[in-house]
């Protein structure tokens, strides 16, 4: 499985087109359709729908070919950021409404916010050390009297054999921390996208019985708040690296946000609104926890014990 964001982001954007503009690897007219064999009269094939364009080039043109998209003087991102960040709720029923051509699409926004967050994330944390700061070696790791008596007990046949794989790969990822923290990162990416859906799955269970909102209208709503909070967390965390730990006192503009987003487009009262964020919050850092347990355990699995 491919893990590489950056490519599958670049080209999934690049691929919804903002096409106002002759791009660069468009195929010429009279081209044949590579899905049907039709000769293509313009960017799109009319027979099948499917957009006229060669992908095989490296994942650096993709990436700035979405950058340029994103950026091309339409006036949608002039637009659509603005209206984020000081209007979100606007922004959110617009789209429901049908009003879509004046905005950058929530899914690209999304998409793209998610790759400057691990852009952004990686160069901040450049030098500053492992993720998970464990300093021993193996035969230390071996010898811990703690792991050699470690136990999985859930009552199954195969206790054993769990017992004995963590005991194999928590010694490992003592002795090698810099490869448990590969592994993890390597599946970071995709773990991150899942934020999506489980904010889409748990905005439908908090608004179970506002039956005018469906699980589109959740996801929506969910794409724009989470390019905010992705927007917020990269200006804090490069504000820290330029001036010091009081830029991160800007997270706290993060329930504010949410709180004017949610009330504005689900119109809750204040009351309402504050109960669900907190549930929302209960429910979100169970699910965080649950995907970093994964994730460890999908980095434990990565080691070469």
């Amino acid at each position: 499985m491919d893990h590489n964001l950056e490519t599958e982001v670049a080209a999934g954007v690049s691929g919804g087109g903002f096409l106002a503009w002759r791009r660069k690897h468009a195929l010429p007219p009279g081209s044949l359709c590579f899905n049907c064999a039709t000769k293509l009269e313009g960017p799109w094939c009319h027979e099948c729908g499917q957009l006229g364009e060669d992908y095989h080039r490296s994942a650096f043109h993709l990436i700035g070919e979405t950058l340029e998209g994103l950026f091309h003087a339409d006036g949608r991102l002039a637009k659509t950021l603005p209206r984020l960040l000081l209007r979100p709720a606007a922004l959110t029923r617009d789209y429901l409404a049908g009003k879509r051509a004046p905005q950058v699409p929530p899914l690209r926004v999304f998409l793209v916010v998610l790759l400057i967050v691990f852009v952004v994330g990686g160069l901040t944390s450049h030098g500053n050390g492992n993720i998970i700061d464990i300093k021993s070696d193996h035969k230390q790791a071996s010898d811990d009297p703690d792991l050699k008596n470690f136990h999985v007990s859930v009552g199954t046949p195969w206790d054993d054999q769990m017992s004995a794989w963590v005991r194999t790969h928590v010694a490992a990822a003592i002795a090698h921390p810099d490869q448990l923290t590969a592994g993890m990162a390597a599946w970071a990416h995709d773990f991150a996208f899942l934020a999506l859906p489980i904010s889409g799955f748990l905005l439908s269970m908090i608004f179970l019985f506002r039956r005018r909102f469906v699980l589109f209208d959740h996801l929506v709503f969910s794409m724009h708040s989470l390019s905010f909070q992705g927007l917020l967390f990269v200006t804090a965390l490069t504000g820290k690296a330029l001036v010091g730990d009081a830029a991160m006192n800007l997270l706290w503009l993060s329930p504010v946000h949410l709180f004017v987003h949610m009330r504005g487009v689900y119109g809750t009262g204040k009351i309402g609104t504050l109960i669900r964020m907190a549930v929302l919050f209960l429910l979100s850092s169970v699910s965080f926890a649950v995907l970093m347990a994964l994730l460890v355990l999908v980095g434990l699995a990565e080691l070469k014990s």
